[in-house]
């Protein structure tokens, strides 16, 4: 066991500025939704260059299951989301009633296949719903194509990837709408939330509603509405992170870059044509004992890593599937995460490619 400080594969970063914008609106008494989470909202459109309204809530998943009741999903319909990926995609439209259809992933970015959606459409498929998986933009161009051949809706899981885009258009600005996480080991944080960008005004009204008991007026209910509201509180460090996300992200593009030009034995992620990647997580490919490095790194160089996503959700008790998606399965068994946030040094940088070298080299 060594004795170096550990690395860890995540970390919030939270100022005296987030701790000061907590404290004005404590003071201010108005803590539940109110100003900030409006501020929050345009704030956070702008920011991005959404070009589209945005409404905040609770949590990402939040966003995605009311995104979909929003745009109409529900009881008997189809969505075609990737298996890779957190259980929050596939949860939210069940949630609905409708049933997650699982497409395999293209083995480069981590992201949906279109031609894997094409060959999962039934009569039944109402929309495509992509995860910008690590911070790597979805192939929404070919994407839209389908969507728009087939007569589809597409939304965005872009719990990943805030400030990503491609072919200059940013994530969250392609689908009908599109959610971003706020939770704490994102790129950026509210503590606890999310952010839902939407192409129009009725999405936008709908999501309103359902996030407040079906209200958009006090005892006025019009669907049969959530608690899916922000808070002053949680906006008011989401408002501060928007100043530093744009630095955080540079700090984790740089990171990326020296580890990418210095790893050896693993396979750094390849960048799109055209794409921005935020490295959310740096995921490489560890071809043989993924489970055998990561365990040497953290026992050996004190290096933290994470496996994201180990177990695919087409095989999680809930959505047990007989399909076959063989880039998936072959992902789960070897992606390995590596820290790249801004707290890294370039210290740990170089500890962290000293370890990874000379271990794949090994063969731990």
């Amino acid at each position: 066991m060594t004795d170096l400080p550990f690395i860890p594969p995540a970390k919030p970063l939270i100022g005296e500025e987030e701790r000061a914008a907590v404290d004005r609106v404590l003071q201010s008494g108005m803590i539940a939704q109110g100003p900030e989470v409006a501020a929050f909202e345009k704030e956070f459109s702008e920011h991005f260059g959404l070009g589209r309204a945005c409404v905040a809530v609770n949590s990402g998943t939040s966003g995605l299951h009311i995104g979909l009741l929003s745009c109409g999903i529900g009881a008997g319909d189809e969505v075609i989301v990737p298996s890779f990926t957190f259980a929050a995609t596939a949860n939210s439209v069940a949630l609905t009633g409708a049933t997650p259809v699982f497409a395999d992933i293209e083995p480069d970015h981590f992201c949906l296949d279109p031609e894997s959606v094409r060959a999962s459409i039934t009569e039944k498929t109402k929309a495509i719903m992509p995860v910008h998986l690590y911070g790597h933009p979805a192939n929404m161009v070919a994407l839209r194509e389908i969507a728009d051949e087939h007569g589809l809706m597409l939304f965005e899981d872009a719990a990943q990837a805030h400030g990503a885009s491609l072919g200059g258009t940013p994530v969250g600005a392609f689908g009908e709408f599109a959610m971003f996480s706020l939770y704490p080991t994102k790129n950026m944080t509210s503590g606890e939330g999310g952010m839902v960008s939407v192409a129009n005004d009725e999405i936008e009204r709908n999501i309103r509603l359902y996030r407040n008991q079906g209200m958009l007026q006090q005892y006025h209910n019009e669907v049969v509405g959530l608690n899916n509201r922000m808070t002053d509180i949680h906006a008011a460090i989401g408002r501060v992170q928007l100043t530093k996300v744009a630095a955080w992200t540079k700090t984790r593009q740089d990171n990326a870059a020296f580890m990418s030009a210095n790893l050896e034995g693993v396979t750094p992620p390849p960048v799109a044509e055209g794409a921005v990647h935020v490295y959310h997580q740096y995921t490489v490919r560890v071809p043989e004992d993924r489970d055998g490095l990561a365990a040497a790194l953290k026992e050996q160089y004190n290096v933290g890593s994470g496996m994201f996503y180990p177990v695919p959700n087409h095989r999680l008790k809930p959505f047990q599937s007989p399909v076959e998606l063989p880039n998936t399965e072959k992902a789960a068994l070897e992606c390995l995460s590596l820290p790249v946030h801004p707290s890294v040094s370039q210290g740990d940088l170089e500890r962290i490619v000293e370890a990874v070298n000379a271990l794949a080299k090994a063969g731990a």
